[in-house]
């Protein structure tokens, strides 16, 4: 055979060929598998079947949320029921129950001005609670900013209001019969004086919480005092603007009731009183149960408001 065609061996007698030593990488992991919806996006996890939030966590915390108010409600409920079980002039929660289900079957009746539905006179009462609170808002808010921005105004304002503030709305209501010799005027004018002060004091307390360096830029800068109120003051002193108005629509909403109860005509207050006089007791229980619902309707709105506008819990 000839020399060219033998083959030559890969390792010679004596001989020991060195092979090079090759490094592998690691394999890559496999790409995670994304779930696209028809027109070619990226499914969301609600679309593919996932939650963001674990259903049983949800549900906890609803639970966590309801439990205890359906507990202490019950309790309520049941207290209420042996206070009554022997009976006397309350009634009980039962009889009360049927009683609620005979007003709301026909809550916007008519028949006549001291015969209305008590629809007719909760949206009587929200009605001057809204006319009294808007003027005193008008009012109140702009003198808060007034008050905290200039030291001397605040320092000739303040021991009026200081005397002033304490005296109960009710004491004001002869004062408004007076003036405007109407009751229904007299009612929201109540409502007004008692409003008022909550709004300017929280109003005027975040003013002066606004620390000096602001208003040292702001006069570097000479900015007028329209964008100073715009700029600085009205971001900074919303949330007091808005704890003062909460305190406001609860006192107003407490305020008349009592208001009407003195002064007569249309509104929930009157109504207790007409059904007190009518000895119709259940009645009067369920008016207690609705004002307390109102009320905590109008606070729970604000409180959503306040918390759209500052973003906290207020």
């Amino acid at each position: 055979m000839p020399a060219a065609s033998r083959s030559r061996p890969e390792r010679r007698k004596g001989k020991t060929m060195r092979t090079a030593t090759v490094h592998r990488l690691p394999a890559a992991p496999p790409a995670a598998t994304i779930i696209r919806t028809g027109d070619g996006r990226p499914a969301t996890p609600a679309e593919h079947g996932l939650s963001a939030v674990p259903r049983g966590a949800a549900l906890r915390r609803a639970a966590l949320l309801v439990l205890p108010a359906g507990i202490g409600l019950a309790l309520f409920v049941g207290l209420w029921y042996l206070a009554t079980l022997k009976g006397g002039g309350l009634p009980g929660p039962l009889q009360t129950w049927d009683e609620a289900l005979k007003v709301f079957a026909d809550p916007f009746y008519r028949n006549g001005p001291n015969d209305q539905g008590i629809g007719w006179n909760i949206l009587a009462s929200l009605q001057r609670v809204a006319i009294g609170f808007g003027f005193a808002a008008l009012v109140g808010i702009p003198a808060g900013f007034m008050i905290g921005r200039f030291k001397f105004l605040a320092g000739m304002v303040n021991p009026l209001i200081g005397l002033l503030r304490p005296v109960s709305p009710l004491a004001w209501l002869p004062i408004g019969l007076l003036v405007f010799k109407k009751a229904d005027p007299a009612a929201t004018w109540t409502i007004f004086i008692c409003s008022i002060w909550p709004m300017i004091l929280n109003t005027a307390q975040g003013v002066m919480r606004i620390p000096q360096d602001y208003m040292n830029v702001a006069r570097v800068l000479n900015l007028s005092e329209a964008r100073i109120f715009t700029k600085i003051l009205f971001p900074a002193v919303l949330p007091y603007m808005l704890t003062g108005i909460r305190l406001s629509i609860g006192t107003a909403w407490l305020v008349i009731v009592a208001a009407e109860m003195l002064t007569g005509g249309v509104g929930i207050g009157f109504w207790v009183w007409d059904e007190w006089n009518n000895l119709k007791v259940e009645h009067i229980i369920i008016a207690i149960f609705v004002i307390g619902i109102v009320g905590l309707m109008l606070e729970q709105t604000l409180i959503a408001v306040a918390k759209r506008f500052t973003h906290e819990a207020p």
